[in-house]
Formats: C-alpha cells, structure tokens, sequence
C-alpha cells in the first residue's frame, strides 16, 4: 500500500522538526557557548512538546508522540545547558564530545 501524500508530509515535517534541534545542541557541546541562548524560547518550546506528546496521547497517534518527545529531549538538553552553571556545563559537553565527535 503507497502511503498517502498527507503521509508522507506528515513524515518529512516529522523530520525535519526532530533534526532542527540538533545543530544548536552539536554547538552547544563543542563551544559550550550558550549566551545567545533564550532561556524564555526554549523553556515555551519545551512546554510545547510536553503538550503535543499529551495531545498524541490522547489521540493515540504514536508518530506524534514518537516525533515529539526526540524534539522534548534535544530542547530540553539545550534549555538545561543553557541553565547550568558554567563547570556543570564544561562537564555535561565534555561526557557529550564522542557523540558529535568533537574533541
């Protein structure tokens, strides 16, 4: 059975929503430079996912859920870095460095 157009859109957004994350967590690991960083965004974005996973929940639509919560735990790790005090911060990336391979 082909997958429907609205499907396959469903996927690509899906994707590119979870992936958007990672080039400022990847940056975060290897500057450990968080300044630009708005505490503000990140703490609504968070909120955000906690809400659209509660709603898949609801709706039963594991995509949404699935989708949502890689989202909940890359936005969360950046709004935790740029929350922790600076020697918590060194050590977070520095155990984070072989996953993005910095070095």
């Amino acid at each position: 059975m082909t997958p429907s157009l609205a499907t396959m859109v469903g996927v690509l957004a899906a994707i590119a929503s979870t992936i958007s994350f990672l080039p400022q967590a990847v940056k975060i690991i290897r500057t450990r430079d968080t300044e630009g960083i708005s505490t503000g965004t990140y703490a609504v974005t968070v909120a955000a996912f906690v809400l659209w996973i509660t709603y898949g929940i609801l709706l039963g639509a594991v995509p949404l859920i699935a989708s949502n919560a890689v989202s909940l735990l890359l936005s969360t790790f950046i709004l935790l870095m740029k929350l922790l005090p600076r020697p918590e911060k060194e050590k977070v990336a520095k155990a984070m460095q072989p996953l993005t391979g910095a070095h």
